[in-house]
């Protein structure tokens, strides 16, 4: 629009002078009976001059309307185009800064996700941990009670066990229950008379092994062997006026088992 007031556009000082001369003319005109021919004639081509500036002067002005609207126009799609291109500019902005959430939030996710899952693997391995800490002492305890349970059988079986043992090497190496009375006599060094007692079923055996068994004992002192019905196995029975010795198999695992016995109800307390 600023090209409407260019200097280029204006009305030349020669037509603006014409145009108030003509505007003097026809205020100083007569009337058309009293006007002779040469100024009917001047008239004439001064109406004729007036209807070309005037013209002319609506001709320009349309121009300058026209050339107005188009630079309105142009203005308009500049601004409407600055607009749009804010807009865009503005919608791209907006979108980044959403993306940029979503990624920082999707990444604050994922990090709270690890974080959630490594406190349920740990609640979970604790409970695992729990469990096994629970079912080795569930299983010690059982473990207790069976065998204090089968102690008492277990004590019973041992002893029999034993005695059917000894009695069979006893029964294979004959010369065995020898060699234990001569260590038992060997530890009683006394004088006076010393009662060796055996089973009935062994004496004759015993008695035969006299001799070896005399070089067992003090010289001063006299060994009697006697058949004693108390003396059940290969056993034997030792008296002296210091005391006895009860040598006896089935003492001795009686002892053995009373002992294992003791054992087991102090395990128990």
């Amino acid at each position: 629009m600023s090209n409407i007031f260019k200097p280029d556009r204006y009305v030349p000082l020669v037509e603006t002078k014409q145009i108030e001369a003509l505007r003097l003319v026809f205020r100083q005109a007569p009337a058309a009976g009293e006007m002779s021919l040469e100024q009917q004639a001047e008239m004439n081509e001064a109406q004729t001059l007036k209807n070309q500036i005037l013209h002319d002067a609506e001709t320009f002005a349309r121009e300058q309307i026209d050339q107005a609207m188009q630079e309105a126009a142009a203005v308009r799609e500049q601004a409407r185009s600055e607009i749009d291109a804010w807009w865009a500019e503005r919608r791209s902005e907006d979108e980044r800064c959403l993306a940029e959430a979503k990624q920082a939030g999707y990444e604050q996710g994922y990090q709270e996700g690890i974080e959630q899952a490594q406190i349920a693997v740990r609640k979970q391995y604790d409970d695992m941990l729990l469990e096994a800490r629970t079912i080795l002492e569930q299983a010690y305890v059982l473990k207790l009670q069976i065998i204090q349970e089968s102690e008492p059988f277990l004590i019973e079986l041992s002893t029999a066990i034993a005695e059917k043992i000894v009695d069979r090497q006893l029964t294979l190496e004959p010369a065995w229950t020898v060699e234990q009375i001569k260590k038992l006599l060997q530890r009683r060094k006394e004088k006076g008379t010393i009662a060796l007692c055996v089973s009935p079923s062994q004496f004759g055996y015993i008695q035969d092994a006299r001799e070896e068994l005399l070089n067992a004992v003090d010289s001063q002192a006299e060994l009697e062997i006697l058949p004693d019905a108390s003396v059940q196995d290969r056993g034997c029975v030792i008296r002296s006026a210091y005391g006895s010795i009860d040598a006896r198999i089935d003492t001795q695992l009686r002892e053995i088992k009373a002992a294992l016995q003791e054992i087991a109800m102090r395990g128990d307390e």
